[in-house]
C-alpha cells in the first residue's frame, strides 16, 4: 500500500512543533488476541521478499501498515470503534465509499481512493497517523477538529483496496514510513525492538483462530464468516454435520488437524491438511452425512490443531449437542 502516503504527504500542511515523540494507544475498541489481530504488519524487508519487525512472515512486499483484523464480518456489523492512537489534528479524511471486497467491487472502482473512508491525523513534529477502510458512514470528525487521543474516529470497514474487516494503520515521520513496533523506519530493517511507539506492549500473536462453529452441509466460506451458521441445530433429521474453523497466520510445513468425534468419544471425521505455502487466512472444514444407525444422542466435538514443527501452536474445541 505505498499509495497511501505518497497521496496524502503533498497535500498535507507543515506540521506544528511537539515536544516529543508520540506515544501511541492501541487505535481500535478490541483486544489483540481475543477479539482482534495483527494480520498483517508493516515490511522491513526492502528486497522483493516481506519481514515483519520480529523478522517473522506476517507481512507482504510493500506492506506499509499494520492492519489490525476483526474476526469476521458479523463483528464488522456489529461496529467496532476505530479511535486516535495520540491527540492530534485532523488533516485529511473520506467518507462515502461502500464496504465491499476488492475481490467483488473489482480495482478499477476504487482507483486513487484505495484507502478507503480514512482519517488521517497530525501529531506536530512531523508525525503522521493514517487510519484506512473505515466503514461507510462512521466517520465522526471534521478537518481541522483536535481531537484526544482515544476519541472515536470511526469504525472497522470494508472499503477501498481490502478483501477483509480490518483498518489499515500508518505512522509516518517527516514523510517517511515509521514501524511503530519497532519504532525505526521501515527502512532500517527488522528485529529491532528497543524503541516501540506503543504505550502499552502489544502482544505478536503469529497465528490464530479467527471463528469456528457447525453446520448442516458443506459450509460455504464467505457465509460463515458472515455468520449463517451461528444458529445451527443438530436434530435426528439432520442430513450432515460439519465442523469448520477459519484461521490466519499458517506457514509452510504447517498442520492443520481437523478432528469431530460423537457422543462415545469415536471419530466421527477427521482431515490433516498439510500447508505448503505461508496463507494469511485459511477455511477448512470435515465432516460426515448422516449415519445408517441416526445420530447418537449427546455432545459431538469438534477440534482444531495447527502443528508446527513437534509444536502445538492453535488447539481449541466447540461442540454442539443432540437432546
Amino acid at each position: 500500500m505505498r499509495w497511501i502516503w505518497l497521496l496524502l504527504l503533498a497535500a498535507l500542511p507543515v506540521a506544528t512543533p511537539a515536544a516529543a515523540d508520540p506515544q501511541f494507544d492501541l487505535p481500535l475498541a478490541c483486544t489483540l488476541g481475543k477479539d482482534c489481530f495483527v494480520q498483517q504488519y508493516v515490511d522491513t524487508d526492502m528486497t522483493k521478499g516481506a519481514k515483519d519487525f520480529t523478522c517473522g512472515p506476517l507481512s507482504y512486499d510493500g506492506h506499509t501498515g499494520t492492519d489490525i483484523r476483526l474476526r469476521n464480518y458479523v463483528a464488522m456489523d456489529a461496529g467496532v470503534e476505530v479511535r486516535a492512537a495520540a491527540a492530534g489534528v485532523v488533516r485529511k479524511l473520506r467518507d462515502g465509499m461502500s464496504d465491499i471486497s476488492v475481490r467483488e467491487g473489482g480495482f478499477a472502482a476504487i482507483k486513487g481512493r484505495e484507502g478507503g473512508n480514512l482519517v488521517v491525523l497530525d501529531h506536530g513534529g512531523g508525525w503522521l497517523t493514517l487510519y484506512a477502510h473505515m466503514k461507510k458512514g462512521s466517520v465522526a470528525v471534521k478537518l481541522g477538529e483536535k481531537v484526544q487521543a482515544g476519541q472515536r474516529l470511526g469504525e472497522v470497514g470494508l472499503s477501498g483496496d481490502t478483501e477483509f474487516p480490518h483498518m489499515h494503520f500508518e505512522v509516518a515521520h517527516d514523510g517517511k514510513l515509521v514501524d511503530p513496533f519497532s519504532g525505526a523506519l521501515a527502512t532500517a530493517g527488522c528485529g529491532l525492538k528497543d524503541h516501540p511507539l506503543w504505550k502499552d506492549a502489544l502482544p505478536y500473536i503469529p497465528t490464530a483462530l479467527l471463528s469456528d462453529g457447525f453446520a448442516l452441509e458443506k459450509p460455504d466460506t464467505e457465509a460463515a464468516r458472515h455468520g449463517a451458521y451461528a444458529g445451527t441445530a443438530l436434530t435426528i433429521e439432520s442430513p450432515a454435520l460439519v465442523f469448520w474453523i477459519d484461521v490466519f497466520g499458517l506457514e509452510a510445513g504447517d498442520h492443520l488437524v481437523l478432528n469431530l468425534t460423537g457422543p462415545d468419544g469415536g471419530v466421527v471425521a477427521k482431515s490433516d491438511t498439510p500447508i505448503d505455502r505461508p496463507k494469511a487466512q485459511f477455511f477448512a472444514f470435515a465432516g460426515t452425512k448422516h449415519p445408517d444407525g441416526g445420530w447418537k444422542s449427546g455432545s459431538y466435538t469438534g477440534k482444531i490443531q495447527v502443528v508446527r514443527g513437534d509444536h502445538i501452536v492453535v488447539q481449541q474445541t466447540n461442540q454442539i449437542a443432540l437432546p
